[in-house]
Parts: structure tokens; C-alpha cells; sequence
């Protein structure tokens, strides 16, 4: 019997499990259906591109896509301790104020921007920020932040050329303003990733009050009278259960939480029916309510070696590696992302576009299996990806059966809204703008996606070459409305004793990427379980009349 059962072990759960096991008269433990970390590949940052073709990715798949040309579009997720912050681009980006306003202003209290930045800099160790700290950034955390050790000419032709076409350079994109154009922050120390297992979780497990087990899939939520009780899990070939004192968390992320709900019972009842599956609580937004980032290449090759493509030949790889292991330098001690911007395509404040760049280009073939791998390592070239930040399209989770070992149904919808066009297209427009710029186009040798700067050159790579950018959230809201599947205290609506604490919980995206934003929901989710938010609001009134 234990106090908490955390069901994920994902950058969620790593905060979770060490925020609750901090009392040792708790007694937690937390479930992971991947393996441990042990792979090499995942504490190299410049080995990201090789992660996804381990074990320690879900590999999802979407349902074909109606408006981009049918195709089923690729969905990763980390699958082994640290969930998805294991295996992603480690760039650390919290998103808007705006943002979090308005998960306030639709009545979930106590999330506005004012109340949830202590949340991010509790997890902060900022490197560069933490002695000129503003107020926006935290230097005691367990999470570390820094600025890349290894940058490119490229990418700061990238920040010089945007500077031209109006973005204004941006040190601190995190701090009191979004908008702007820079490098990226990353969550790397001393040139190795520092994923949730790595700052929060395997501290904790020291602790002789946290369980932490691998290979270890959670099949069901045991309900009994509109009360969360317990788990069954598998563990090779056995079922074993496990009952909780206080509470369970559901830390599974945006695709397997809200499958996990409606295998437990917990979900629109039609649709529970249809699989032969008894409905425990009827709660109709479970899966519903489904939103991500997209984005597609604006890519091309370089006059010289100013990229890191030629880094990717087997000789420079195996000088490369050397050079990472003995002397802590060069490309394998950084993200594949280089630079950013934020900035907006209408006349208003809300940022709603983003560009990726990443000093190397991605291949001329719009099939991915079918790249010139001689063309891909002889050649440097860039890659400015259009980031679509606010999209309008939703989507939903499903199940495929009741079979809780088997993949969720993943709908999501893409482009539905005809607005997501219109921003992706003048994200294309405004990149080439932006290649246009003799700052940038003196390192250029061709430009390849698209073709040219008209809507159709565009469009045509947008349907060939969209991609998410594997920010999925949103499918167990958070909110009052009759869709909404948790409260503002992130407990799940009817039933006492269980909490969904990931980015399911989002009733709407951030305008950035949004592993940061997760360790904020656990942060915060962890002192929601404690009692320790009623404190934080006392203390804060107080200094307020004072």
C-alpha cells in the first residue's frame, strides 16, 4: 500500500515523484512502461535524430489527415525514464503571458502568468540569467538552462537576417518578452542532456520512501464508488495490483492519459459502450479537445560548410565523438536546434508564430524514406521551419479497443481550420523574406523547399512535408465548462483521489514548446496535493496588506 501512485514517469511524474517524496512519511511510487534510461544515444544531445529509431519511442501514428494529403503523420514520445524529455530538441521555452491569462480568465484560478511563474523558477538553475535575474528566473532549481556550447555562422546569419526584416534580437525569450529573435536556452549541462530523470527523479530514488519500476504498463484505474482505489499493472507476464491511501496521479501524457481514463471507465459513455467497456463516470471531454504545434521545412544547401550536415559523414561523426567525449566541444553537445523567433502575422500582440532553425538541411526528397543519403552528408545546409503556435483545428484521443496494450486512436485533425493555413503560408512567406536578406543569402547556395515564394510553391510543401512538432495537449482539460475532465486543481471531475498532472491538462496551447510548461503543471500540481497552494495564496494576501 502506498500514499501516491504516479502513473508515468515523463517529465510530469519525475517532478511529482520527487516533490512528494520529499516528506519522508510519504510513501510514493511511480510507474514507467519504458525502460530505464540506459540507452548512450540519449544523454548525447547531438545524438537526437538516431533517438527516435530506439525502443525508447512510442512511435504513434496519426490517423490519416484529410487535408494533408491523407498521409499518417509520425508522433514520437519517449517511452523510459524522463518520458519525452528524454528524447526531444531540449530547448526550454515557457510560452506567453498571454497564455496563462487566459487559462485564468476562463475561470481555472490560480493559473494566470503572475501565479504560475514561481512555478518555473522553482525548477530553474539558469546559468546565464540567474546573477542579472529580473524577477522571471530562478537559480536553485534542480533543472538546469544554458546556452548552447556549440552555435554555427549560419545560425547567426539567421539572427542577423531576421533582425533586418524587423525582429528585434531577443537575449531572454523566457524573461519579460516573448517576441523577438535569438538562440535558443536548452536543458544541457556540461554538454549532456538533463532530462526530468536526470534533475528531479534519480535524486529522489535515493530516498527510501520512493518505488520507482520499469516495464511496468498500467492497464487500468481501479474505481469503486466514485473513488480512484488503486492500479493494476503489467510486469511481464503478470497482472499486479496496487492500492493507494491518498491519491493517483495520471502522468501519462496527452495521447495515453485519456486512453487510460477510458479503459478505466472514465469517459463518454457511447463510445465506452462501443468497446464493451462498463462506464464508471461519465465525462464526455476525455480525449476530446486535442491540439499541437506544426510546423514544415523552409530548407536548402550552403556555399560552405557553415552547417553540420558534414558532420553526420562516418569519419567526421567518429572526430566529432571524440571530441565530444574527451574535450566536451563541438556539435555533439547541442540540440540540432540552433535559433529562434517569435513573432506574429497580424497586427497584434499575441504571438503566434514561431520559427525552428537548425543549421542543416533535411534532404530535396519529400518522402522522408527516400533522402539521397550522399547528397544528405556531402553538403551543408540550413532548415527554417514555420511554426504554427496557436491553432485553431482540434482534434481528439481515442481507443482502438478495450485492449489497454494496444495503441491509442489519435485524431487530430490538422488544418481543419482554414486559419491554420492562412499562418503557415505567411510563415513561408516571411522565411524567405528572411533567406532574402544579404546577411543570410551570401551563405546560400540553393534554396530547394519550396520552390519559390508563391502560395502554391508553399502550399505544396506544406502538404508534402508538415510535421508536428510533438507538443500534443489538451485532452483532459482543465476547466468548469461541460468538456472540461479536471478542475483547476487538476482533479479529475466525480471521482475523488485521482489527478491527471501533464499537458492533457491544458485547456489551451502555449505559444512555445512545452516540456517547460510541464514541469510548471507538476510544480504546481505537486503543491496542489500537498496543501500547499491555500498557503502560498495566504502568504502572498498578506504581504499584500501588510
Amino acid at each position: 500500500m502506498y500514499d501516491y501512485i504516479i502513473i508515468g514517469a515523463g517529465s510530469a511524474g519525475c517532478v511529482l515523484a520527487n516533490r512528494l517524496s520529499a516528506d519522508p512519511a510519504n510513501r510514493v511510487l511511480i510507474l514507467e512502461a519504458g525502460g530505464p534510461d540506459k540507452h548512450p544515444l540519449i544523454h548525447i544531445p547531438g545524438a537526437y535524430g538516431d533517438l527516435h529509431a530506439t525502443k525508447n519511442n512510442w512511435a504513434f501514428y496519426t490517423e490519416p489527415q484529410a487535408n494533408v494529403l491523407n498521409r499518417k503523420i509520425h508522433l514520437p514520445r519517449g517511452k523510459t525514464l524522463g518520458g519525452s524529455s528524454s528524447t526531444n530538441a531540449m530547448a526550454y521555452v515557457r510560452g506567453n503571458r498571454a497564455d496563462y491569462d487566459e487559462w485564468a480568465q476562463a475561470g481555472n484560478q490560480g493559473w494566470s502568468y503572475e501565479e504560475i511563474l514561481p512555478y518555473f523558477k522553482r525548477s530553474e538553475h539558469n546559468e546565464q540569467f540567474s546573477e542579472m535575474d529580473d524577477g522571471y528566473h530562478g537559480k536553485n532549481g534542480e533543472l538546469n538552462v544554458a546556452d548552447p556550447l556549440f552555435t554555427t555562422p549560419i545560425g547567426h546569419a539567421f539572427v542577423e537576417a531576421g533582425q533586418k526584416i524587423g525582429l528585434q534580437k531577443n537575449r531572454d525569450y523566457n524573461g519579460k518578452e516573448q517576441k523577438g529573435i535569438g538562440h535558443f536556452q536548452f536543458n544541457i549541462k556540461n554538454g549532456k542532456r538533463q532530462s526530468g530523470a536526470v534533475a528531479f527523479l534519480k535524486p529522489a530514488l535515493k530516498r527510501k520512501n520512493l518505488t520507482g519500476i520499469t516495464h511496468a504498463r498500467v492497464q487500468k484505474i481501479i474505481i469503486e464508488n466514485d473513488k480512484a482505489v488503486g492500479i493494476i499493472y503489467k510486469k511481464g507476464k503478470s497482472d499486479i495490483t496496487v492500492r493507494a491511501k491518498k491519491e493517483i496521479i495520471l502522468s501519462a501524457g496527452a495521447f495515453q492519459s485519456p486512453q487510460l481514463l477510458l479503459l478505466s471507465g472514465i469517459g463518454e459513455k457511447k463510445e465506452l459502450k462501443k468497446h464493451g467497456i462498463d462506464c464508471k463516470k461519465e465525462i464526455p471531454g476525455v480525449g476530446k479537445n486535442l491540439q499541437d504545434h506544426l510546423f514544415y521545412p523552409v530548407s536548402g544547401f550552403l556555399k560552405k560548410q557553415e552547417g553540420i550536415n558534414h558532420f553526420l559523414k562516418p569519419w567526421e561523426k567518429l572526430k566529432g565523438l571524440g571530441s565530444y567525449l574527451f574535450s566536451n566541444k563541438g556539435p555533439f553537445t547541442s540540440s540540432p536546434l540552433e535559433a529562434f523567433a517569435f513573432t506574429h502575422t497580424e497586427n497584434e500582440e499575441r504571438v503566434n508564430l514561431q520559427f525552428h532553425f537548425a543549421p542543416l538541411h533535411i534532404g530535396r526528397e519529400y518522402n522522408l524514406n527516400m533522402y539521397n543519403l550522399d547528397d544528405y552528408l556531402r553538403e551543408d545546409g540550413f532548415t527554417l521551419l514555420p511554426s504554427l503556435l496557436l491553432p485553431k483545428s482540434r482534434g481528439y484521443v481515442g481507443i482502438k479497443s478495450a485492449d489497454p496494450n494496444a495503441d491509442p486512436l489519435i485524431q487530430p485533425n490538422f488544418l481543419s481550420e482554414e486559419d491554420d493555413v492562412k499562418v503557415l503560408l505567411k510563415g513561408g512567406k516571411m522565411a524567405m523574406e528572411l533567406i532574402a536578406q544579404t546577411n543570410f543569402s551570401t551563405h546560400v547556395k540553393e534554396v530547394y523547399f519550396p520552390k519559390n515564394n508563391s502560395e502554391d510553391a508553399i502550399l505544396e510543401v506544406i502538404l508534402n512535408r508538415l510535421e508536428t512538432i510533438y507538443h500534443p495537449v489538451g485532452t483532459c482539460k482543465m476547466g468548469h465548462d461541460e468538456m472540461a475532465v479536471v478542475d483547476h486543481e487538476l482533479r479529475v471531475k466525480g471521482i475523488e483521489g485521482l489527478r491527471v498532472i501533464d499537458a492533457s491538462i491544458m485547456p489551451t496551447i502555449v505559444a512555445g514548446n512545452t516540456n517547460a510548461p510541464v514541469y510548471m503543471i507538476a510544480e504546481k500540481g505537486a503543491d496542489m496535493i500537498l496543501g500547499k497552494t491555500k498557503a502560498m495564496v495566504a502568504k502572498k494576501e498578506k504581504s499584500l496588506t501588510a
